[in-house]
């Protein structure tokens, strides 16, 4: 399919990319030409302005935005809505407050543009790995893009999870279980790193524990990779943010009356990240640049997005 793609950072040019090794025509507009030259290159169809990313679109007319959440995200909605017509449908893929959802779907169908909100989890390893896609809308709407959601997503890993909301809903509460289990395993390395008695190889340990334990998972294999010698580890700051997902999450927590306490700690920890600096609170900052490409506050009081090595996929 032929499909629009809005906002050309780390996941937008990634996702681009993915879509036309699959054999889709991806029309792409950044508002930097730098990114959209880049995408040029590697076979993007560049559009100058959202008008003409519409106009290089044919019936009925798909386009991802994919830029930062709220007033970015609802000021392209509603600027990309003025160029298109009743039977196009728009893809919201950023991390939006899924409350925010079903107004933007309401605005849209008053000119009969239909809506899908997709949760997207990958960061920067999708392009070779794939993204993890749940999506929200009407049958209608998911039905014009899913030719594209199959592509980018790996196999098993893309679902139509409810209707307009749902996705973004769903995407918070993975955010925020995320944020749980990276704070168990800052909290019991840190554990392990206050031993220094038993002088523990905690790059070695995170290593073996990828093979047979219970705990094994992604997150600990981003954490061997952090730990490894020469990796920089030890010039990160212990200061972690918070992107919204998880206050989201807990807030949710407490309207509907669910116990959270573990992903709700999570969250405080980050907020405590903020003062001195933890063995725990650096190896979280550590795991976000290594999985997502997030910049590390250094001891320096820099900020860098490639200190620690290998960043991204190993080919």
């Amino acid at each position: 399919m032929r499909i629009g793609m809005i906002g050309l950072g780390k996941m937008g040019a990634n996702m681009t990319e993915r879509l036309i090794r699959s054999g889709h025509e991806v029309v792409a507009f950044d508002v930097s030409a730098q990114a959209r030259e880049a995408v040029g290159a590697k076979g993007a169809v560049v559009a100058g302005s959202l008008a003409d990313l519409a106009a290089k679109l044919s019936a009925p007319r798909a386009a991802w935005v994919m830029v930062p959440a709220g007033e970015p995200t609802t000021s392209t909605i509603d600027a990309l809505a003025e160029c298109f017509e009743a039977g196009d449908v728009i893809v919201d893929g950023g991390n939006s407050n899924y409350k925010e959802a079903a107004p933007t779907a309401a605005r849209l169908a008053t000119k009969g543009i239909g809506f899908v909100d997709a949760g997207t989890s990958g960061g920067v390893w999708g392009l070779e790995e794939g993204y993890c896609l749940m999506v929200g809308g009407s049958e209608d709407a998911v039905r014009i893009v899913e030719p594209a959601l199959r592509s980018l997503a790996p196999e098993g890993g893309y679902a139509h999870v409810g209707p307009v909301g749902a996705g973004h809903f769903v995407k918070m509460v993975h955010n925020g279980i995320e944020y749980g289990l990276m704070q168990a395993y800052a909290e019991g390395f840190e554990i392990m790193a206050a031993a220094t008695e038993f002088n523990l190889d905690l790059h070695e340990i995170a290593s073996i524990w990828r093979y047979g334990s219970v705990v094994r998972s992604w997150l600990l294999e981003l954490t061997e990779r952090a730990l490894r010698p020469g990796s920089g580890f030890e010039a990160i700051r212990g200061v972690v943010a918070d992107s919204g997902e998880g206050r989201w999450t807990v807030a949710e927590a407490i309207d509907r009356a669910v116990p959270a306490p573990a992903i709700s700690a999570a969250l405080y920890a980050r907020f405590a990240s903020r003062s001195p600096d933890s063995f725990g609170a650096r190896l979280l900052a550590a795991l976000r640049n290594q999985f997502g490409g997030h910049p590390v506050t250094l001891a320096s009081g820099e900020t860098g997005m490639e200190t620690l090595t290998p960043l991204g996929p190993q080919t």
